[in-house]
């Protein structure tokens, strides 16, 4: 499995994604840097967390037009899998491949904490999971209020796009379990196709016990299986 790190100016988590895929779980990674013309020979692609051109304008804006960003939405619309994570959601919204936008918190407050989230569907990030199942990371953002119009909103929940909820340990969906008043308590989504994800908490800041948790891992752990399954399919 070949993974790409994409580095963006300002980003601040590519070395922990790739700690993640490379020293834990093994996995060909290499990073990328923004103004690389080719992502090259890629199963996955990483859009990771920080403040990609210090977040002017607005979290994720300036990077929409940076010359990878170009590369990763054709690499999306090929089938190949793409996994932006705070930032890298934002990123991914602002670049049109999911649907909505980030904005301020509610609370006008960074937030960093652990946070419960609920498994809402099975896709190729979350086949290690069951839906229902509760698993937990940390956030760290400013801007992770998930907004989108009603319309918006009803049509990701029919096609099965809501790939986690903010909940309480218990599962129950609830406003003091949001941390950033996103609406419908979403905390990742996907594309139609479920080959891209965005999700506003850090899998790869909790994919290791000594870190406080490793439900993170299952993300991972998803993903390998779903290109490794591919691989057996295609007889590569």
């Amino acid at each position: 499995m070949n993974i790409g790190v994409i580095v963006f100016p300002g980003s601040n988590c590519d070395h922990d994604a790739y700690h993640v895929t490379r020293h834990v779980f093994g996995l060909n990674t290499r990073f990328v840097w923004h103004k690389e013309a080719q992502l090259g020979d890629l199963d996955l692609v990483i859009v990771p967390g920080g403040f990609s051109y210090g977040d002017y304008l607005r979290a994720g804006a300036v990077a929409r037009f940076s010359p990878i960003t170009e590369r990763i939405v054709a690499f999306a619309r090929r089938g190949g899998l793409v996994l932006g994570i705070c930032n890298g959601f934002q990123v991914l919204c602002e670049s049109g491949l999911l649907p909505g936008v980030l904005t301020r918190n509610t609370s006008l407050r960074f937030v960093c904490k652990w946070v419960h989230l609920r498994v809402e569907h099975t896709t190729a990030f979350t086949s290690a999971m069951t839906p229902g199942q509760v698993i937990r990371m940390p956030v760290a953002h400013g801007e992770g209020n998930y907004y989108a119009s009603q319309p918006v909103l009803d049509g990701l929940e029919a096609a099965g796009q809501v790939a986690f909820r903010y909940c309480e340990a218990d599962g129950s969906v609830t406003d003091p379990a949001n941390p950033n008043g996103s609406a419908r308590n979403i905390a990742g989504i996907t594309n139609p196709e479920g080959n891209v994800l965005g999700m506003m908490p850090h899998p790869e800041r909790c994919a290791e016990q000594v870190l406080g948790g490793a439900d993170g891992a299952l993300i991972f752990q998803s993903l390998l299986a779903h290109v490794t399954r591919r691989l057996v399919t295609s007889g590569a």
